[in-house]
């Protein structure tokens, strides 16, 4: 039976969007701790002088964990835009609709793409604390 051609659920598609970005946020992550993690055991396999044949082997699943990094990053950065814009979409659309502009979605994709209240990057700058230096001499701990 065919669709109707019916507009989808703007809640439904904000939330499939929501998801999605933190599944590739969480997988950007995950390749750079594994580098990491591979790059630490392929320098103790060094250390310890294990089989060049293993060494050479960890040598390429290091590379292809290091290859999975930019792909996973511009997928990310891809949908989070994507995200970034249809929330601007439907801030201008549907603005009025306080359901839909107070769900758990519009919140969380608003904090996903740091516009929370329009004001993202400025709760950010007020978890910084400064300390002045000023009066310290060279080596002097504060």
């Amino acid at each position: 039976m065919p669709r109707k051609n019916a507009k989808p659920d703007p809640q439904r598609q904000l939330m499939i969007k929501v998801k999605a970005c933190q599944r590739l946020v969480k997988e950007a992550a995950y390749y750079e701790t594994e580098t990491k993690e591979n790059e630490a055991k392929l320098q103790r396999m060094k250390d310890e002088k294990k089989d060049p044949y293993d060494v050479k082997k960890f040598q390429e699943v290091l590379g292809e964990s290091q290859m999975m990094i930019p792909d996973s990053i511009s997928r990310r950065d891809r949908a989070l835009e994507d995200l970034r814009e249809y929330v601007g979409v439907l801030r201008k659309e549907e603005g009025g609709n306080a359901e839909l502009m107070g769900c758990e979605w519009m919140t969380e994709a608003e904090k996903m793409i740091g516009e929370e209240d329009g004001g993202g990057a400025k709760e950010e700058a007020e978890c910084i604390a400064v300390t002045a230096v000023d009066g310290l001499a060279e080596g002097e701990a504060f």
